[in-house]
């Protein structure tokens, strides 16, 4: 539980944090506050998602909810990290943000999976 309650403090700060860099920031242009609010937005849905997987881990401690987590943060950091590097640094991160899409959705899918599952 503390793991899950951690990692989602940790996305919800830098999400707060980067949000704000991104609509105060000198020079970001409007594509890059886009990048910034919309890597911020799926980063602060995910830190929720990562603290209500910490509310069930006590009732419903599942290989499938653990691995959501995982999926959870790596998505956090792969797409809004990259969104960020895009914004702030001008890097192109390539694959690395689709990436983190993709593992945004497995999360999901393994949230969904863990409601039917057996303990």
């Amino acid at each position: 539980m503390r793991l899950w309650l951690a990692l989602g403090a940790v996305h919800g700060f830098v999400a707060v944090g980067a949000g704000a860099l991104g609509a105060h920031a000198p020079g970001l242009d409007e594509a890059a506050q886009g990048w910034v609010r919309t890597g911020a937005l799926y980063q602060a849905i995910h830190a929720l998602a990562l603290l209500a997987i910490a509310a069930s881990a006590e009732r419903r401690a599942t290989l499938r909810l653990a691995f959501a987590g995982l999926a959870f943060f790596a998505g956090g950091v792969a797409f809004s990290g990259g969104l960020y590097a895009r914004a702030f640094l001008g890097l192109d991160m390539g694959p690395v943000v689709p990436a983190g899409g993709m593992a945004f959705l497995a999360g999901w899918t393994l949230v969904f999976l863990a409601a039917f599952g057996r303990r």
